[in-house]
């Protein structure tokens, strides 16, 4: 009986996580023990000592219509990855999680091609085993899509995904939801979800923003423990 409530509550919090994500809220379960606010930033401080970014030169925190927000201003980075994988990583510091769920404002401030992108990275261990999501405005074996780095070049595991995620020159609310138990991942966009995966390589890990190699501004984010 211990452990059939035990899959219950995880799989209520795995349930309940997924709707205040796509209905946006969360205050029936924050601070209950199933999904806890762990952190969140809106960047009205102008503090970027609790990031740890790849290359701190293309990062700043700039006033843009009306608020504070993160900025990924530079296109090309200094920083060379060890394997093929995203050239601007900005990761949360003293934060790793298990089962989480995440949620931001992206905008993209690339002019319009097919790998138009913006990236979240979760499950960071290293600079050469992570995972990421590439949200791009056309589908293909390096693009839109969920990538797992493990010691080699980056690669597609998403199991559904739309044809392409069309960027524009607005903000977007996008969500990303992580569960250990099962592997699956998925990621929304607006409300709407645009792919799916399913893996249990990194069990825990931090979580990041940026880009493969585009420029892009991120705010109000926040991050739920599922655990």
């Amino acid at each position: 009986m211990e452990r059939a409530n035990s899959i219950l509550n995880k799989v209520m919090c795995v349930v309940g996580c997924v709707v205040f994500l796509v209905f946006g809220g969360c205050t029936s379960l924050e601070g209950s023990g199933k999904c806890k606010l762990l952190y969140k930033d809106d960047f009205e401080d102008g503090d970027l000592s609790g990031w740890e970014a790849t290359d701190a030169n293309a990062w700043w925190i700039e006033y843009f219509e009306g608020n504070m927000v993160l900025s990924l201003h530079e296109k090309k980075s200094d920083y060379k990855p060890p394997v093929r994988s995203p050239l601007n990583r900005n990761m949360i510091k003293d934060l790793s999680v298990g089962s989480f769920a995440m949620s931001l404002k992206m905008l993209s401030t690339t002019p319009d091609y097919g790998h138009r992108d913006l990236c979240l990275f979760f499950g960071y261990q290293d600079a050469s085993h992570f995972y990421y999501v590439h949200i791009a405005n056309k589908a293909d074996a390096h693009a839109n899509s969920i990538f797992i780095v493990d010691g080699k070049p980056r690669l597609s595991i998403a199991k559904k995904r739309t044809e392409g995620t069309r960027w524009d020159d607005n903000w977007h609310r996008v969500k990303l939801v992580r569960d250990i138990e099962s592997g699956s991942i998925e990621v929304f966009f607006d409300g709407k979800s645009i792919m799916q995966a399913a893996d249990k390589t990194f069990t825990s890990g931090r979580i990041g923003v940026g880009s493969f190699d585009d420029t892009g501004k991120f705010d109000e984010i926040k991050v739920w423990s599922m655990d």
